[in-house]
């Protein structure tokens, strides 16, 4: 899939230019204290994060935004990039951040924590200087991440399993991988403390009954996904024989889902569902061909091809002028463009 990222690179800058640069509308989801703090604008609340019309997707726009570097644009869009990747991510800004999501423990929980830890892993591992100037600025974050995960499992008896927002095993995943990736190896194994306890017993997922009518994630293949990384490969080819059983090419967890209404910001979730699969059945595969069994070598080939199909669905969603799609699916596109 690599390969079909190049020629997409100058058309998903425009789209972070545009809404790095677009304040309104934006979706706060602040609980406002009194009448002064119901007046607080959100470049107030959020001086890094308060474009892209809500906190999370302006946080992985600016991934996007950081991915994109050195990967051909012209110069003029790298400038541009750079420049407004200046603007939001310096350590003043980000101070004002943390502090906000110390304030507020469970804002954000933990899809708008994990494209956070993300991002500064992004910045962290990049050779590019102005990304690595930037991690220094968001190392602070992860700290507070670091934190805040910790608090959050030891007091959750269970996960949340569903689509969308809120989904424990998306989130967990990707905050793993930011805090190894980082070397911070204790908020790491919180995060596998965590994930083996809430669903290493897991088997039989009711897959047919996916999908709900907002979703952008699978619940079922956000698990998957998470419990590769726990899993040495034949013993994750084993936990997910017995989680996702009887998978056929025909399973509505491998099919597109279609968008009717391209203007309803609920409904054109699916656009990022069948992305968020593409990447997700991507990464599965890869890692069910590492095993030696014979299941295995059966549910590769499937799930590539599904992936492949769902990838093309997704890809078509991308650009437009509907700011519902715009303003998110480009870094979920991304993403499964590098799985």
């Amino acid at each position: 899939m690599q390969d079909r990222r190049a020629p997409r690179a100058p058309g998903y800058a425009d789209i972070v230019l545009d809404n790095l640069s677009r304040p309104y509308p934006y979706a706060a989801h602040h609980a406002a204290l009194d009448d002064a703090d119901a007046r607080t604008t959100p470049r107030e609340l959020h001086p890094s994060f308060s474009t892209s019309f809500d906190w999370h997707s302006c946080v992985h726009m600016h991934w996007l935004g950081v991915s994109l570097l050195g990967s051909g644009l012209d110069d003029e869009r790298d400038a541009a990039l750079r420049s407004a990747l200046d603007r939001s991510l310096t350590p003043e800004n980000l101070s004002v951040e943390i502090a906000y999501l110390r304030a507020n423990p469970g804002w954000e929980r933990p899809y708008g924590w994990a494209w956070l830890a993300r991002l500064a892993a992004t910045c962290a591992t990049s050779d590019d200087p102005d990304a690595r100037r930037w991690a220094s600025a968001l190392d602070p974050a992860l700290d507070a991440l670091g934190d805040l995960v910790s608090r959050w499992v030891a007091v959750t008896d269970w996960p949340v399993r569903h689509g969308v927002h809120t989904n424990t095993a998306f989130g967990l995943g990707m905050l793993r991988d930011a805090f190894r990736a980082t070397g911070r190896q204790r908020a790491a194994a919180v995060c596998e403390e965590a994930a083996r306890r809430w669903f290493a017993a897991d088997a039989a997922w009711p897959h047919e009954w996916e999908r709900s009518g907002q979703d952008f994630l699978s619940a079922g293949l956000s698990e998957a996904d998470l419990m590769r990384r726990m899993l040495a490969p034949d013993a994750f080819a084993r936990w997910f024989a017995a989680f996702l059983p009887g998978l056929t090419p025909e399973s509505t967890v491998l099919q597109p889902a279609r968008v009717v209404d391209e203007t309803d910001g609920y409904q054109v979730h699916l656009h990022g569902l069948n992305l968020s699969r593409a990447a997700q059945l991507a990464r599965i595969a890869d890692a069910l061909a590492e095993s030696g069994g014979a299941g295995s070598a059966d549910l590769v080939p499937m799930l590539r091809e599904a992936s492949a199909r769902l990838l093309d669905a997704g890809l078509g969603a991308v650009v437009t002028t509907e700011f519902m799609s715009s303003h998110w699916l480009a870094s979920f596109a991304w993403d499964a463009l590098s799985a």
